[in-house]
């Protein structure tokens, strides 16, 4: 990973996308401005980070802008990383997706099927996304689960239709249980 004047140097290239940088334990982190995220994960594509290992989200609950989007890259060739992270409004969690090929540059498949987890988890819409919906929870669920603010022990998730049948056939006869 770049060290902290090489993280300052990688932020100065990418201009005014760059909101800030970290860097902590030997971990580098540029923040980024979201409607930009498609150029700077290009322009880092071109120094050599060419492998999207994660994108996660993070709720920063009760903090303004509260959703956040966190893109992993790895260069296999320096064995190097860089974490790029953004933060949207929870009132309008919309961002660019990165999944596909667009005119600013090559696309990231590996991100098609994380960034549907994060629009499942938190409700950050994927703009562009070639088939954003729920991948983990079912399509009728209402709510984000990974949002802070979700209420804990809520309403159980039936996942099948026939759950309450599968029960039956559990309970012997005759036990009354």
């Amino acid at each position: 990973m770049p060290d902290a004047t090489g993280l300052e140097l990688l932020a100065g290239e990418l201009g005014d996308a760059a909101l800030g940088t970290v860097y902590f334990r030997n971990r580098s982190t540029v923040l980024i401005e979201p409607a930009r995220i498609r150029a700077v994960l290009a322009m880092l594509r071109s120094k050599g980070y060419a492998f999207l290992a994660s994108v996660h989200g993070v709720d920063h609950y009760p903090e303004e802008p509260r959703l956040g989007v966190v893109y992993e890259l790895l260069d296999m060739s320096r064995v190097d990383r860089i974490t790029v992270k953004l933060r949207v409004a929870s009132d309008a969690p919309r961002v660019q997706s990165v999944t596909a090929d667009t005119p600013e540059g090559a696309g990231w498949p590996t991100a098609n099927h994380q960034e549907r987890e994060v629009y499942d988890m938190f409700g950050v819409v994927f703009e562009g996304h070639p088939d954003l919906r729920r991948i983990l929870m079912p399509e009728d669920y209402e709510g984000y689960p990974q949002r802070r603010d979700f209420p804990l022990g809520g309403e159980p998730v039936i996942f099948t239709r026939d759950e309450a049948g599968w029960l039956e056939s559990r309970t012997p006869e005759g036990t009354g249980e």
